[in-house]
């Protein structure tokens, strides 16, 4: 049984999402989220900086937690990406 694995396309992914001014100000925030974290001496090394309420804009130190990236990715998610369980 050969599967052929078709070569990812990298640029159109880039292109149709990754670039998009909402989803780069949400992954700048993501980031700003970790450094802020790191900057108060948190340990954030192989980890994930999870918002506790899936709104990677709020990045209250209430609503940030570290987590292991198996745990914030396993998650259910919605068809818009959103957790079902916004409070996990």
């Amino acid at each position: 049984m050969n599967v052929v694995k078709k070569k990812r396309n990298y640029r159109k992914e880039y292109d149709n999402y990754h670039g998009r001014p909402d989803q780069i100000k949400r992954r700048d925030s993501r980031n700003a989220a970790r450094n802020a974290l790191k900057k108060r001496g948190v340990p954030v090394k192989g980890k994930d900086v999870a918002h506790r309420n899936g709104n990677p804009r709020d990045n209250r130190p209430s609503n940030l937690k570290v987590v292991s990236k198996t745990k914030n990715r396993s998650y259910a998610r919605t068809k818009t990406a959103g957790k079902v369980n916004r409070r996990s």
